[in-house]
């Protein structure tokens, strides 16, 4: 069973109805049916929230959010072990610390596939699976 691991580009393009959220919804319902799981880190979620609330206000922000809950999304907490793997990757591979979060999760076992709109992952597409949604 394939497990789709959210990056907030991703997740956001979905939102905003952009390239890729016809993909975005495509896996949405994979999850529903259980055909797939999803998961984002609590990091990648935080940046969502943020980004909703600057754009929306919080009340609007937390209703978004509310609605995507139910879509069978799973928010894997940071732990300790978790920031301490993201940071070395961020170190190692250059790459900014909450994506390397992302990247962490992903790297979790072969059934995980890294969903993406940030194109800065292609400097670590040699370390997990990761789907590339089309550019704007």
């Amino acid at each position: 069973m394939s497990v789709f691991i959210l990056d907030s580009s991703a997740v956001l393009r979905y939102i905003d109805d952009e390239a890729g959220a016809d993909r975005m919804g495509a896996i949405f319902k994979a999850c529903v049916e259980r055909q797939s799981e999803m998961r984002i880190s609590a990091l990648q979620w935080g940046e969502i929230a943020g980004r909703l609330c600057k754009r929306l206000g919080q009340a609007v922000a937390i209703r978004v959010l509310d609605s995507l809950l139910p879509l069978e999304l799973e928010i894997v907490p940071a732990t300790g072990e978790c920031a301490v793997r993201a940071a070395a990757l961020r170190l190692d591979r250059k790459i900014p610390y909450a994506d390397g979060f992302a990247l962490d999760l992903a790297m979790c076992s072969a059934e995980c596939i890294l969903v993406t709109a940030d194109y800065d992952f292609k400097a670590v597409a040699d370390l997990a699976r990761i789907e590339f949604l089309p550019m704007k």
